[in-house]
């Protein structure tokens, strides 16, 4: 099989049920960025030798695919079975963040990001979650089946963070605090 179908020569691609939309549209930017999103945390997961990190972001990416076809998915449907997100997946982010933060300071000033490249890469993820929850959440105000991806993804956020300063102290490396000038 060939990876080039020139179908999307015309600006146009396809979602999952058959309907043909502009690659410009609200769906498709919305999962092209999970997919970005699903990408930088394969780079964090691939700079950062943590076994457990590595475990639950591949899980973590794992569940972005999962929300990724949802996303893709035409408004009437597909007759395709597709994966569901896992019923515990958000809870599972709370316990893996509550396990980080019991090995980290009490948060008592604004960071700013950088500190160490991996924690950097940590949180420029957060980023881009942040605007893929966008993306899902004026797609969800047009068409209302995206409460649970939603939850997830401002989660995966919070997790997101947590892991930037977990990443900060485990490699030694201390926060930049945010000192605003007066």
């Amino acid at each position: 099989m060939k990876i080039y179908t020139k179908t999307g020569d015309d600006g146009t691609t396809g979602l999952i049920g058959g309907v043909r939309v502009k690659k410009s549209d609200a769906q498709i930017d919305a999962y092209g960025t999970v997919d970005e999103l699903n990408g930088y945390l394969g780079l964090i997961r691939d700079s950062f030798e943590h076994p457990e990190t590595q475990a639950q972001l591949m899980h973590i990416q794992n569940q972005l695919f999962v929300i990724g076809s949802h996303l893709a998915t035409a408004e009437k449907g597909s007759s395709m079975s597709l994966p569901e997100l896992e019923g515990n997946a958000i809870e599972q982010l709370e316990r893996w963040m509550d396990h980080m933060d019991e090995s980290l300071p009490a948060l008592k000033h604004f960071i700013l990001p950088g500190g160490h490249v991996v924690s950097s890469y940590a949180q420029i993820a957060r980023c881009v979650c942040r605007r893929a929850e966008r993306s899902v959440v004026a797609m969800d105000e047009v068409n209302q089946r995206f409460a649970l991806e939603i939850k997830y993804i401002n989660r995966l956020s919070d997790y997101l963070f947590v892991l930037a300063r977990f990443i900060l102290q485990e490699f030694g490396k201390e926060e930049v605090k945010w000192e605003p000038k007066h």
